[in-house]
């Protein structure tokens, strides 16, 4: 499915629109609609009970969106967090420089110097991407904060937060206080960030709004120990810097014990093993439609000493794209942050042991993802079930993310209508959202439902009124059965639990 068709439906079903739309809308920002909001907040909730589960001294805060500029100068963003933008100076239009070079082919644009993507440009003759003309200008390092007036005569700075890291590295000395002070410690925060983005594109996956779900984890380096026996029959699909370096493109499936093998920490590999994991049995993505990314030297950020970016390959995109990442950061967070506000920030752990902790981030797009879920899950289909005249469009959703579980359809409104309510309240009241469908015949419902990703429609009939009985049609297979409609949400249930990480099967 093309990104235009893609949009078209989540704007059509309610699941995402462009903000402001009836001023044309405002680029980089979108709205979500109910069944959207509905979709993206399980994402959250599955990312929390995921990652929290994987320990016990792990926890979820919200820390403020403003940062003072004293936090984002001692954590390296008024010096570093930039982009290079051009500018065309025919139409004035402003590009990313590496995006450009990407479109037209060159591969790994991201962390070139100045002088590099100059001569790229050169030797591409790259033109303006809105007027084609050949007229752009040096790249120049473009700061992607967003700064606002601060306090009551504006003369301090702050900034909006360009990432929820920063909130839990100010948060740690409060935390070791308040929490058993022990290592490893992790602070998750699920929150928006802002980037000013010289040009927003990809619908979801340049915005300049956008929310993060974020695990900061704070450990020992000589002492941060992992079940790594309980991924060891993983096969990641990893394709490393040195085999980029090659030419290389295809991943390769790789055991845990061999990436340690190959010099790799143990906890980052038990941790990339947990986000692919998360990946093909949460969000329920194909295992050969992923792949762990690892970027070199120059690629990565400048506080990252490793870095695996999570790619999905999503066709309404062209490629792979990043959905997550697990960044090992080493002390530099907490060090530039001992400095900047004269606090130290090493704590003695229950072995004696003064240390500085060191960070292993585990981050994902929430939005990104909720994009995904569409690209890599929706399907057209021949038709079916009876009552289907044509082809489908559906959103095979797993069960326990989509927005409406349950539709109720009464096959007759008057006649079936106050039975069908009767049911769906039923549902609510043992706390599984459920709606019901009034309009339009039965075979153009269950297409909507379809589109909506909603897992289980119930037809409420003469047969109903007569026995007690519903039609159950399932989503994916189609398949009706007929079931009393007593005991019917205690009977579903079992397929919206979530699966959580200390489960094996």
């Amino acid at each position: 499915m093309l990104a235009e068709e893609l949009f078209a439906l989540f704007k059509r079903r309610g699941v995402l629109w462009p903000s402001a739309e009836i001023y044309g809308g405002a680029q980089g920002l979108y709205d979500y609609g109910p069944s959207g909001l509905a979709l993206k907040r399980k994402v959250e909730e599955a990312w929390v009970g995921w990652f929290l589960g994987l320990s016990s001294d792990y926890y979820l805060i919200d820390p403020a969106e403003l940062l003072p500029e004293a936090v984002v100068r001692a954590s390296g963003h008024l010096e570093n967090f930039a982009d290079l933008e051009v500018v065309c100076e025919k139409c004035h239009t402003a590009s990313r420089a590496d995006a450009l070079l990407e479109e037209h082919g060159v591969t790994n644009a991201e962390g070139l110097r100045v002088e590099e993507v100059s001569a790229l440009l050169a030797e591409k003759a790259i033109p303006c991407p809105r007027c084609g003309e050949r007229a752009l200008s040096v790249p120049r390092p473009f700061n992607l904060m967003f700064s606002v007036e601060f306090g009551a005569v504006g003369r301090e700075r702050a900034y909006l937060r360009p990432e929820t890291a920063q909130g839990s590295y100010l948060s740690f000395a409060r935390m070791w206080e308040v929490g058993r002070k022990q290592l490893p410690l992790g602070l998750a925060v699920v929150g928006k960030a802002f980037r000013n983005e010289i040009a927003p594109r990809q619908v979801l996956f340049r915005m300049r709004e956008f929310t993060q779900a974020e695990l900061q984890i704070f450990f020992d380096p000589e002492s941060f120990s992992v079940p790594l026996e309980k991924v060891k029959d993983l096969s990641l699909p990893v394709l490393r810097a040195e085999a980029r370096a090659r030419g290389e493109t295809e991943a390769t499936g790789t055991a845990p014990s061999d990436l340690v093998a190959a010099g790799l920490p143990a906890f980052y590999v038990y941790h990339l093993a947990q986000e692919f994991r998360f990946f093909t049995r949460v969000l329920r993505y194909p295992a050969d439609r992923l792949r762990f990314l690892e970027k070199n030297e120059k690629e990565r950020a400048f506080y990252n000493r490793i870095h695996f970016d999570l790619e999905g390959d999503l066709p309404s995109l062209g490629g792979f794209r990043e959905l997550g990442a697990l960044h090992y950061r080493g002390d530099y967070d907490l060090g530039r942050h001992s400095q900047g506000s004269g606090t130290d920030l090493s704590v003695t752990t229950a072995t004696g042991r003064h240390v500085l902790p060191h960070v292993l981030e585990l981050t994902f797009g929430v939005d990104r993802n909720v994009w995904a879920l569409g690209d890599l899950h929706l399907s057209r289909e021949g038709p079916g079930t009876p009552g289907e005249e044509e082809a489908r469009t559906v959103w095979k959703l797993p069960a326990h993310l989509a927005p409406t579980p349950v539709a109720v359809l009464p096959l007759m409104r008057k006649e079936h209508g106050p039975t069908a309510e009767a049911l769906a309240l039923s549902f609510r009241e043992a706390g599984i959202p459920a709606t019901v469908g009034l309009t339009a015949s039965i075979g153009k419902r269950y297409a909507r439902e379809d589109e909506l990703g909603t897992p289980f429609c119930l037809t409420v009939d003469a047969t109903t009124l007569a026995d007690g009985t519903v039609t159950v049609r399932d989503r994916d297979t189609r398949k009706q059965e007929r079931r009393p409609m007593e005991g019917l949400p205690e009977h579903l249930r079992p397929a919206f639990f979530l699966p959580r990480p200390w489960k094996t099967a």
